[in-house]
């Protein structure tokens, strides 16, 4: 895992990416590199995972210099590409020089070849072309801007693209869009003016003296299609259950320690039991599960139950009230963006005491829930209930009244992008494209990358996706409950009360810290945003607002969040 940079016929490109690597140094610990030509500068922050020597050095030229690559993330099934690749003259263990050997070979196709989590820029010296490319589903960040003296810059943080010398001005629509709707990451607006996400799935081309052009390498409705898999649930379970064993098999592949991150769900509990699987009963990596104290919220006795008969050693990573101030203001300096709250802060102190404890590479269980219908909203889906954009209360997700309608106008809505012929796959496909992975694949990439370590996703694996959005809505909901191909699927490797147990959100007690011991904090950040942004709101209804929170009045805190975190970013 780590930081990249690229300056694309940007005047004094050189400078310009040893500024940006300047604030990587959190994604790439272990070493600094540039390469530029006359046209093109390349730099990489590294973070070494696979192939641990001097080798693995990135920018990488490829054999005959043609091409120059900078890359973050991993090509899990490199290994198994590096055999078809046989006749390139390897110099490295890399992972990274098979992505050069695999476009150097077949071209752009290679992508469709790759399983992993990536976003990476490669050169091309021969045509003058730069190409940038970002995995299935984003799980790596890749942002891109025009630059004021020509040309464009490509980052792996926007923090890295401010320091090529763009302005950072905030992006009104996005906030407003924030602000009114709840809405993040649900497009290439970022909220810095300017600065757009290069789309999950997409391919970035640039030419000096044109404008980029983006093209859609990967469509996950499209791989899908409309039919349903008609074949027999068995063969159906059998199918998902061998994916999942390699797909957590490929995710072990590393030179430094592996741990993985644990909550009491059928979801990790279903990674646990996958790890047994792949690794045997005698499985010994360390497990880590954040708290908070609050038994109505935490998930370590589910999670020590697990661990019962195992020989993992578990690290609870407990978050107080107390920690919250500095660390909320820290991981703002990592995010670049507003992120989701307490449970991002508990899971920042997990990644912390992980690299304390030697692990570097962490597992968790991120995508069931989309996969296979784990939410409760899902079942609305099946009736003509609208399914909520923003989920996790009986309140408005959004204090829309206190907002100025003036601001508020600007905002954008969400515009699903309904691709099947049934609602509930169209609304898995948005949590999917559009709301819930992309923006926890965000803050859960900044959080790991914040601690010098590497997050990776097995149930992110797009062989999964398509087999899971390939079944009918009665192998996702039966009754009340959601997930049921999964839990019949788990039945042989988890226990009875995991399994049928409902479902439950990851969440820390932030309503009530936000209340009682963090009170005096957010009121002073809140009283900082109305007087820093009167433009945004109708102050006295704000505060109004405020005071009924305060008062035990409405059991939602995500707009409390909302605005108290204004003054870090904007």
């Amino acid at each position: 895992m780590c930081g990249i940079v690229a300056a694309l016929g940007v005047a004094d490109g050189p400078r310009r990416v040893s500024l940006a690597l300047g604030r990587l140094t959190h994604r790439g610990p272990d070493g600094h590199a540039q390469w530029n030509d006359d046209t093109a500068a390349l730099g990489h922050a590294r973070l070494s995972i696979i192939d641990l020597s001097d080798a693995g050095t990135q920018p990488m030229a490829s054999a005959d210099g043609r091409y120059v690559l900078t890359f973050n993330g991993e090509l899990y099934n490199y290994v198994e590409l590096k055999r078809e690749l046989a006749d390139y003259p390897f110099r490295s263990q890399s992972d990274t020089e098979v992505v050069l050997a695999a476009w150097s070979t077949w071209g752009s196709a290679c992508l469709d070849r790759f399983l992993g989590m990536f976003a990476f820029v490669l050169w091309d010296r021969v045509e003058r072309t730069a190409y940038a490319v970002r995995d299935r589903f984003g799980v790596k960040p890749l942002y891109v801007a025009n630059h004021p003296d020509g040309g464009i810059v490509i980052a792996s943080e926007i923090k890295a693209v401010h320091a090529t010398g763009i302005d950072a001005a905030p992006d009104a629509i996005a906030w407003a869009s924030y602000l009114t709707h709840g809405l993040t990451d649900y497009s290439g607006r970022t909220f810095w003016h300017g600065v757009s996400a290069v789309p999950a799935g997409s391919l970035l081309v640039w030419r000096h003296g044109d404008r980029p052009e983006i093209r859609r390498w990967y469509d996950l409705a499209e791989r899908v299609g409309d039919e349903y898999d008609a074949r027999d649930e068995a063969i159906v379970i059998a199918e998902y259950r061998a994916l999942l064993e390699n797909s957590v098999a490929l995710r072990f592949r590393s030179d430094v320690p592996v741990g993985i991150n644990l909550s009491g769900g059928i979801d990790s509990s279903t990674l646990l039991a996958l790890v047994h699987a792949v690794q045997g009963h005698d499985s010994d990596v360390q497990v880590f599960s954040f708290g908070s104290g609050d038994p109505a919220y935490d998930e370590l006795p589910w999670v020590t139950e697990m661990l019962q008969q195992t020989r993992h050693e578990l690290t609870p990573c407990m978050l107080s009230a107390a920690q919250v101030p500095d660390l909320a203001a820290s991981i703002a300096r990592f995010e670049d963006e507003p992120y989701g709250g307490l449970p991002t802060l508990a899971y920042a102190n997990l990644f912390a005491r992980a690299r304390e404890r030697g692990v570097i590479v962490l597992l968790d269980g991120q995508g069931m829930d989309e996969q296979w219908a784990g939410y409760d909203y899902y079942r609305r889906s099946l009736t003509d209930e609208p399914a909520p954009v923003v989920q996790g209360s009986v309140d408005p997700a959004v204090r829309a009244e206190a907002i100025a309608p003036e601001f508020a106008a600007l905002a954008e809505p969400l515009l699903q992008n309904d691709r099947f012929s049934d609602r509930l796959r169209n609304v898995q496909l948005r949590d999917t494209l559009q709301t819930k992975i992309p923006r926890a694949l965000r803050y859960n990439d900044r959080v790991s990358m914040a601690a010098s370590t590497e997050l990776r996703e097995p149930f992110l694996d797009h062989r999964l996706f398509e087999l899971a959005l390939r079944q009918p809505p009665s192998r996702k909901i039966r009754g009340d409950s959601g997930k049921w191909l999964l839990r019949q699927l788990a039945a042989n490797l988890i226990p009875d009360r995991v399994r049928h147990a409902p479902k439950r959100a990851l969440q820390t007690p932030q309503r009530e810290w936000l209340r009682g011991p963090l009170r005096e904090w957010a009121n002073d950040l809140i009283e900082t945003t109305l007087s820093k942004r009167p433009d945004w709101f109708r102050p006295e209804v704000a505060r109004a607002v405020w005071r009924d929170y305060q008062a035990g009045r409405g059991d939602n805190s995500f707009w409390v969040w909302q605005w108290l975190s204004i003054p870090w970013f904007a």
